[in-house]
């Protein structure tokens, strides 16, 4: 297959659009920095803490609506084995900014913190702050790698481009915009490439449904046909926990990404915080329907009418690349180029502010409070926009040869949803929550989740939970592990921080043995104890880790 000039050409200029409008909002940020009264670092990380509700709800959904999502959630529909029952991204992401608002942005917003790891940052200290910047930082450089996979596979079915060149071209127009306007330009990009994700997906959707290859899509009329499977999917009871295992997964471990927070965190106040996690969790799951229709149409399809022809795209081992094999041989030329650019719309959404997140936590976290002190304005911008490049290079690093996307973009919230998000809980809602526990909690969720194996990676299992199978040598778990580990995290930070605050408040054990100083002595004022360390209502009597 050639390239398709004209469609290379019109996503040429789609991509020269979105980097002027990035370049524009940097200017934009520059402008805030002059007249805010937060530092220039905190303007590139929260936009100076006034992006408007509008705005911010457009950058919730664009943030979220990336190539896993769009491609992942059609995948599913699509493949024999799994069927719209396993299409988990929207109603997941529903309740993740549901949650979200309910019981995290108002907690983190009125406290006026800078990312997601301040909490932790002001109750344990630099070195635990630390390690939990790694588990983010693997999961960030996954979720880069996932959505460019998507991006190559759409570019290289549909324009006949390279998928490494389409890998290279976007990562860098994505890289390039965040290198220079921080928040600003990942926002106002945001709104351009949501509005062509919704416009060019919902478009293609008639021309699907009207295709002479698509004769009907009920749920039981092609069965004998070349997809051989209803659409509809099934669950069944031995399945049932690895089905709640990757809806937790996604719905919770959404709640420990610092893209969430960048966009609360830059709300002119926590009750706007909270309605743009209300907002977006509706716009999210309305941005998922096309990919299921997608799905639906390409599992009811006769390929032997198209140009693909048999065997169907699934025994071929294309069912990563369903969305665009559908574009391309199910719709006008016209169609599917707009389909290339609602795909590169929504890598780029979601890149940049995957970017931007590890970058800010780096910079705020590590290098600010550890590593330079007495940092200058300048050098930490400078920090910022060197730690854009690096991640965008390790995310286009793997992003090559990497067959599902749907695998990748459940991987990229494993870390988070068993280390981070066990954490990020207790730091915000368990005052009793102390460093010993913190640490104990850190190390059972990271223990049980490496012993639990994970065949993306080849990583053999060392416990095998019940309903655990073997096919072609590769150990699957269908126990709901990922939840077990987040669970025992959980209880471990509770009962260890519980623990410990009482044997040394009972003096059950010497002072002595305090060897990470949590409890120290307590000034008495008043006739009420405050802890020398206590630097806001919420904050846990320990010294800093």
């Amino acid at each position: 297959m050639g390239v398709d000039v004209p469609g290379l050409a019109a996503v040429v200029v789609f991509y020269v659009f979105i980097l002027v409008i990035g370049i524009w909002g940097s200017r934009k940020s520059k402008k805030v920095e002059k007249t805010c009264a937060d530092s220039k670092s905190e303007v590139t990380i929260v936009g100076g803490r006034n992006i408007n509700a509008l705005v911010g709800v457009f950058t919730m959904t664009a943030t979220w609506v990336g190539g896993g999502y769009i491609m992942g959630t059609a995948e599913a529909v699509y493949s024999p084995t799994q069927g719209l029952i396993w299409a988990i991204g929207p109603p997941a992401y529903v309740i993740n900014l549901f949650l979200g608002g309910l019981f995290f942005a108002k907690p983190m917003r009125s406290k006026r913190y800078v990312t997601m790891l301040d909490p932790f940052q002001n109750r344990y200290g630099n070195v635990f702050t630390a390690t939990l910047l790694l588990p983010a930082l693997v999961s960030d450089i996954l979720w880069v790698a996932c959505i460019l996979a998507a991006l190559g596979g759409t570019m290289s079915v549909i324009l006949g481009l390279s998928s490494a060149i389409s890998i290279v071209i976007s990562a860098a127009v994505s890289i390039i915009y965040t290198f220079l306007g921080g928040l600003y330009s990942v926002a106002y990009t945001d709104i351009i490439q949501l509005v062509f994700i919704f416009v060019s997906l919902w478009l293609c959707i008639p021309f699907l449904l009207l295709s002479p290859a698509v004769t009907d899509i009920s749920p039981t009329t092609h069965l004998n046909q070349s997809s051989g499977h209803s659409w509809l999917g099934e669950l069944e009871l031995a399945d049932a926990g690895k089905w709640a295992d990757d809806v937790l997964l996604l719905a919770l471990g959404g709640l420990a990404y610092q893209a969430l927070y960048q966009r609360i965190l830059s709300a002119a106040s926590s009750a706007q915080a909270q309605v743009t996690c209300f907002a977006a969790a509706g716009t999210i799951f309305i941005m998922g329907i096309p990919s299921v229709v997608i799905g639906v149409v390409a599992a009811s399809a006769d390929w032997n009418q198209t140009e693909y022809g048999l065997p169907p795209p699934f025994e071929r081992g294309d069912a990563g690349k369903i969305l665009p094999l559908a574009l391309q041989y199910l719709t006008p030329t016209w169609v599917s180029v707009l389909g290339v650019g609602s795909v590169a719309a929504a890598v780029m959404s979601s890149m940049d502010s995957v970017l931007l997140s590890s970058a800010s936590m780096f910079t705020q976290n590590i290098y600010k409070t550890t590593l330079r002190k007495q940092a200058s304005e300048r050098e930490l911008q400078w920090v910022i926009r060197l730690s854009v490049l690096l991640v965008g290079l390790a995310g286009t690093g793997l992003a090559f040869g990497d067959d599902s996307v749907f695998a990748l973009w459940i991987l990229s919230g494993d870390l988070v949803y068993c280390l981070i998000f066990p954490q990020l809980v207790c730091v915000l809602h368990c005052r009793c929550a102390n460093t010993y526990g913190a640490i104990s909690g850190y190390v059972v969720g990271l223990l049980l989740r490496l012993m639990s194996g994970e065949p993306v990676l080849g990583i053999p299992p060392l416990l095998l939970y019940p309903g655990w199978r073997e096919e072609n040598g590769v150990v699957t778990q269908h126990f709901p592990y990922r939840t077990l580990a987040m669970l025992s995290s959980v209880l471990s930070v509770a009962a260890v921080s519980w623990l410990m605050e009482l044997v040394f408040s009972k003096q059950l054990i010497p002072q002595s043995w305090d060897i990470l100083r949590v409890f120290e002595e307590k000034i008495e004022t008043e006739g009420e104890e405050i802890p020398v360390h206590c630097e806001d209502d919420d904050s846990a009597r320990n010294t800093k880790f």
